[in-house]
């Protein structure tokens, strides 16, 4: 199927936030092994193995980026400090916030990936089995935090909001407003 120039730049979009988002995960988590080898060896080297599945979602977007003619994401650092504060602070925090983290990104990423999947459908087989094959991995993370948070609190609760609202603001700014439009174009199909 031939893409319409709107479709083709609404693709590249999101193999570019995907890109900027799984590069921003790393951070979280480099950030939150450096803390918890202090406190938490074993809670490091597991954040360790979630880590190198970023490394790999990352470079698979980086490569659909570039087969789409797209370049990274400008929104870069955002992704790179902003990934690095929330996993610092969560580790700071406890094992209980690291996995309210994870929970948090995981869950506002996947709803985001169903809307790219509903969109690429019948538009980009290649991005759509690329994104379908990460979020079943991804899935595996948010099922692995939900498990392993101990209890749920107005801290936790509260932190949990200024991460989701974080991720959307983000996301939001490296699509230039296309996950928006996305969405609402969505539900007015459905």
């Amino acid at each position: 199927m031939t893409l319409t120039p709107a479709e083709r730049l609404s693709a590249i979009r999101i193999a570019k936030v995907n890109h900027a988002g799984e590069y921003g995960a790393i951070r979280i988590y480099a950030a939150q092994i450096a803390i918890s080898r202090w406190f938490w060896p074993k809670l490091a080297d597991r954040l360790a193995e979630l880590k190198a599945h970023e490394i790999t979602h990352c470079r698979l977007f980086a490569q659909a980026l570039a087969e789409r003619g797209g370049r990274p994401c400008r929104a870069m650092y955002l992704w790179s400090t902003g990934g690095w504060v929330l996993g610092a602070a969560s580790a700071l925090f406890g094992q209980n916030m690291v996995w309210t983290c994870t929970e948090a990104v995981e869950d506002t990423v996947h709803h985001h990936m169903t809307d790219q999947l509903t969109f690429l459908r019948n538009r980009d087989a290649g991005l759509h089995d690329l994104i379908e094959s990460i979020r079943a991995e991804e899935e595996g993370h948010l099922s692995l935090a939900r498990q392993e948070k101990t209890r749920t609190t107005r801290l936790t609760r509260a932190f949990e909001a200024v991460i989701r609202g974080s991720v959307e603001v983000v996301i939001w700014l490296s699509t230039w407003g296309d996950s928006t439009r996305m969405r609402r174009d969505l539900r007015g199909a459905a």
